[in-house]
């Protein structure tokens, strides 16, 4: 308790001084690296081989450019606000729902997209994404992007695919015989809050939820309601992607929200392992890779974005997430992913991922919304059966 009570404080803190961010000028030219280069990252982001040999796009950047690589996972993305709060980090692979407050926080720096050469290569749709870009100046380069899937275990479903969110919210008999409470996760993490307005949007349209991370006090507070029930059903809240994949395997979990990352590594290990994309539609992520405003290595950091959009790494990494890449070139002709990757991963369903984004009080589709130090508080309150 004590480790979230400090982890919200840092939030807090974060949150207090996000006001509109003055940006400073970016690197006018690039120059020498600096010999060393650390970000921070999701779990799967920075790979060099390690877990699996064919899985390697960092030796050779540190061969080219002379710069050693270290990695600090990190497993949520407050977790990654704070980490870059604290500081020492050059590099961060943010998501939607931190790359904001980042920015808003002082925490990162703009880009100079001319000392990136493969920007120019990017996914049109990627560009200028609202969760980088704050009045035309850009924060990061996109890293790669995807769905929070409904991950599933094939066995206690008999081979039919859940159709709705519907077997994680609520007691329910699963096609084995057996109830669901129990047996199910949910993601221990404030954001998770946006997949209960998801699945009220469909379920209660009377709410009028137009976006999940834009909710008045009446939808906010029915999320809460939809959590409270789903917390009756939780074995275990997750963060950790490893030990997802471990209680999955080992402590009879069957159904849970997910990332590509886990159902990938399960599915290649034989497991029973299935993930759909509920009728309900899904949450989802777009990652950018953000340099801190106060890097000491800031040529590597360069030197790692443009590396970080090759067809090659783009490709790599995505066959290895379960992602989709910000270069659609990648998504041809690359022996990990394949040709039909992409199209597995979701790439066309784009237009209907509701993507991750700090919730804010004043916000586009209605007068005033719940903000997010209210959705850490009570998520945790959630979580402790409050």
């Amino acid at each position: 308790m004590i480790k979230i009570l400090k982890s919200c404080t840092t939030l807090a803190l974060s949150l207090a001084f996000a006001t509109s961010a003055i940006a400073q000028e970016p690197l006018k030219a690039l120059g020498t690296g600096e010999g060393e280069l650390s970000i921070v990252a999701w779990a799967g982001y920075i790979e060099r081989g390690e877990t699996d040999k064919a899985y390697d796009w960092v030796t050779d950047f540190e061969k080219s450019s002379g710069c050693k690589v270290s990695v600090k996972t990190a497993a949520t993305s407050d977790e990654m606000v704070a980490l870059m709060n604290e500081g020492g980090f050059d590099l961060v692979t943010a998501s939607g729902d931190a790359s904001l407050r980042l920015v808003a926080g002082k925490r990162v720096q703009p880009i100079n997209t001319d000392l990136i050469p493969s920007w120019k290569t990017l996914d049109t749709r990627m560009q200028d994404a609202p969760w980088h870009t704050v009045k035309g100046t850009h924060y990061g380069t996109p890293y790669v992007w995807g769905p929070n899937v409904l991950m599933y275990n094939t066995e206690a479903f008999k081979g039919e695919a859940p159709k709705s969110w519907k077997v994680v919210f609520e007691e329910m008999t699963l096609p084995d015989g057996k109830s669901n409470k129990g047996r199910v996760q949910a993601y221990d993490g404030p954001i998770h809050v946006a997949d209960a307005a998801n699945y009220l949007m469909a379920h209660k349209p009377e709410l009028g939820i137009k976006d999940p991370y834009e909710l008045n006090e009446e939808q906010y507070k029915a999320a809460l309601d939809i959590l409270r029930v789903q917390r009756t059903l939780v074995g275990r809240y997750w963060h950790d992607a490893m030990i997802q994949i471990d209680d999955f395997k080992n402590e009879g979990v069957v159904a849970s929200g997910s990332w590509p990352f886990q159902v990938n590594l399960l599915t290649a290990e034989k497991q029973p392992i299935a993930a759909v994309f509920p009728e309900e539609g899904t949450t989802g992520w777009a990652d950018t890779t953000m340099l801190s405003s106060e890097s000491a290595h800031p040529n590597c950091a360069y030197m790692w974005m443009e590396h970080s959009l090759s067809p090659k790494v783009q490709g790599d990494v995505s066959a290895w997430f379960g992602a989709n890449p910000s270069v659609g070139a990648a998504c041809k002709g690359n022996a990990l992913l394949t040709d039909e990757g992409c199209k597995t991963n979701g790439y066309e369903n784009f237009e209907k991922v509701k993507f991750w984004k700090t919730p804010v009080a004043k916000c586009a589709s209605q007068s005033e919304c719940v903000p997010y130090h209210r959705w850490v508080s009570d998520y945790i309150g959630v979580i402790g059966g409050r």
